[in-house]
C-alpha cells in the first residue's frame, strides 16, 4: 500500500482508529472535487494550515449526480477523486460519502474546525450547529483564484463545439 493509498478510508468500521492517529487540531471539509484545479488546491492548503490534520469528505458517485452538477458528473470516478486528493501533501484522510451532506460524517469526526469555501456563509455550511455546539470553529475560506470545475467543463465543451 502505498502512503497516499494509507489515507483513504473507505471502511467507516476503521475510521475511529485511523481519525485517533490524527494529530489535532482537525480540520474538515468536504466536497465533490471532481476535476482538481488550483483553486481546490489552494483552497485544500489554506484548510489545512488550520490545524495540524486534514480530513476531507468526498460525495460519493450517486451523491454528485444529486447534486445536479449535470448528467455526465462526476466526470472522474469516486475511486480517482480519492486517489488525487490523498496524493496531496496537505491532505491526511479522505473519506467518501453518499448522503446528500456530510452531517453524519462530520458527527463522526469531530472536528476542530469546519471549513468550506467562500461561496458559502458560515451560518449555511452544513454541520456548523454541531461542530460550534462542542466548542469548535466553523470558517469560509475566501477565494483566490476564480476557477470552478463547472466553468472549466464548459470551456472544454464549448471548445470542443468549435472543432466540429
Amino acid at each position: 500500500m502505498t502512503p497516499s493509498e494509507r489515507k483513504i478510508v473507505t471502511d467507516t468500521g476503521q475510521l475511529p482508529a485511523r481519525l485517533a492517529e490524527l494529530a489535532r487540531p482537525l480540520v474538515f471539509t468536504n466536497g465533490c472535487f471532481d476535476i482538481l484545479h488550483r483553486g481546490h488546491v489552494a483552497y485544500l492548503e489554506e484548510a489545512a494550515a488550520m490545524g495540524k490534520s486534514l480530513v476531507i469528505g468526498v460525495n460519493g458517485d450517486a451523491s454528485v449526480r444529486r447534486l445536479e452538477k449535470g448528467n455526465d458528473r462526476p466526470m472522474n470516478p469516486l475511486d480517482d477523486r480519492l486517489a488525487i486528493l490523498a496524493a496531496l501533501g496537505c491532505v491526511s484522510l479522505v473519506v467518501p460519502f453518499d448522503d446528500d451532506t456530510p452531517y453524519e460524517l462530520i458527527k463522526r469526526v469531530r472536528p476542530d474546525h469546519l471549513v468550506k469555501g467562500g461561496d458559502w456563509t458560515p451560518d449555511k455550511i452544513v454541520g456548523a450547529d454541531l461542530v460550534t455546539g462542542y466548542g469548535g470553529q466553523v470558517h469560509s475560506i475566501p477565494f483566490r483564484f476564480k476557477r470552478s470545475t463547472t466553468e472549466l467543463l464548459q470551456r472544454i465543451r464549448l471548445s470542443n463545439d468549435k472543432t466540429k
